[in-house]
C-alpha cells in the first residue's frame, strides 16, 4: 500500500529505514512533545519499526526528491465514541530538518483523503498536548475542529499532561 502527494510518498516502513528513523527519533524536539522519549540508539528505532510502525495504516513519510524517510504518519489505534460512525486517530512525527515547509500538513491531508474516501471512515481524530504549537498548527491547516480537553497520563514520559482533542467528520471534510 502506497499513497502519494506532490512532494511525498507514504509507504510502509521497512527495516532499511532504521537509520533515517533514528536520525529524527533521537532528536529531543520530536518525541517528548508527542509523548515518547528520544530513541537511545538505532536498535531502538529498529524495534519501533518492527512493532509500532508495523501496524496497518502507519506510513513512512518519504521525501520524493531524495527517497529519505523524514517522519511517520498514520493511524495510532485510538478510537472515540464521542461522534457517530467508524473512526481512527491520526498520529505523526517529522524530522526538525523539514519543519516549516508544510510537509506534515500535506501528509495528514492525504491520510484524511484515504481514510474518508478509501476506508469509509466517518470521523478522524487527532490531538496534541497543550504546549505543542507545531502539532496544533498542522491540525488547524488540515481543518480539524476542536472537540474537548482532558488530563491524561503519558506513560512513556511518566507524567500527566493536558491534551486537546480535535476531529474532522466526513461531512466537515467534504465542505472544506
Amino acid at each position: 500500500m502506497q499513497l502519494e502527494t506532490s512532494r511525498l510518498i507514504l509507504r510502509p516502513f521497512t527495516e532499511a529505514d532504521a537509520a533515517d528513523v533514528y536520525e529524527y527519533g533521537k532528536d529531543p524536539r520530536v518525541g517528548p512533545p508527542a509523548g515518547w522519549q528520544p530513541h537511545k540508539d538505532m536498535a531502538e528505532s529498529l524495534e519501533v519499526i518492527r512493532t509500532i510502525f508495523a501496524q496497518p495504516g502507519v506510513f513512512a513519510v518519504v521525501l520524493k526528491e531524495n527517497g529519505k524517510v523524514i517522519g511517520s504518519v498514520g493511524y495510532v489505534g485510538g478510537h472515540r465514541t464521542v461522534l457517530p460512525g467508524p473512526d481512527e486517530e491520526i498520529g505523526y512525527a517529522l524530522s526538525p530538518a523539514y519543519w516549516g515547509r508544510g510537509l506534515m500538513s500535506e501528509a495528514v491531508e492525504e491520510i484524511l483523503r484515504w481514510g474518508f474516501e478509501d476506508l469509509g471512515l466517518a470521523t478522524q481524530w487527532c490531538g496534541h498536548y497543550d504546549f505543542n504549537d507545531k502539532s496544533r498548527r498542522v491540525l488547524e491547516k488540515c481543518g480539524f475542529l476542536y472537540r474537548f480537553t482532558e488530563k491524561t497520563w503519558v506513560p512513556l514520559m511518566g507524567e500527566e499532561r493536558t491534551e486537546l482533542h480535535y476531529a474532522l467528520t466526513r461531512e466537515e471534510w467534504e465542505r472544506r
